[in-house]
């Protein structure tokens, strides 16, 4: 992070942040991304539009942010780090609840045609979401192929976290049902563990 954007973001307590991103992820939900404003979070939050221009620079950058901090996942305290691939990557699972799960993919089910459509929006989503949490599962990958659980030559290595997102958004597409726990663990082990030869 650069020395600007840190000096931006110190001005905001943690409860003052984490308060005006569920600002942001309720009306996200009410209005979708193209109809969300500035205007409208700083009147929902009691902000000045000025404040939240200095502290996020935009709304790609802001929505980006609010849903990264709303999803627990990858960004949830500590690495994790169990000593086998199926446990980490179970424990990476259960970190959401199936309501979180639930809420989390009708979000990104609504915001999916405005990331490809507004290319700030998805920098911003590559930056704050995308880029950490492909690296989180490379340090994942990486001890299992130092413990000995996967080759380091598999090609399925570089499609892991394409697994996983298919078998989130597939599960509303395909089964008309939310994702959950329970199908995703049974997921990771159908699919992803097997085509990692573990």
């Amino acid at each position: 992070m650069t020395e600007v954007a840190t000096a931006r973001r110190s001005r905001i307590t943690p409860e003052r942040e984490a308060e005006l991103y569920g600002a942001v992820l309720d009306l996200l939900r009410e209005v979708g991304y193209d109809a969300l404003t500035m205007d409208a979070v700083a009147a929902r939050t009691k902000s000045s539009k000025a404040t939240l221009y200095r502290q996020w620079g935009g709304k790609a950058e802001l929505v980006a942010k609010a849903v990264r901090h709303n999803k627990p996942g990858l960004m949830g305290p500590g690495e994790v780090d169990t000593g086998s691939l199926r446990s980490d990557l179970h424990a990476l699972t259960l970190r959401s609840d199936d309501c979180e799960m639930e809420q989390n993919s009708a979000l990104m089910r609504g915001l999916s045609m405005a990331i490809h459509g507004n290319p700030d929006l998805l920098r911003a989503f590559k930056e704050y979401l995308i880029e950490p949490e492909m690296a989180e599962f490379r340090r994942v990958l990486q001890r299992a192929i130092d413990r000995g659980e996967v080759r380091a030559d598999n090609p399925a290595i570089d499609y892991v976290m394409h697994m996983m997102i298919g078998g989130f958004a597939a599960r509303t597409l395909i089964d008309e049902q939310p994702p959950t726990q329970a199908f995703l663990l049974s997921y990771i082990d159908a699919v992803v563990l097997p085509a990692l030869g573990a």
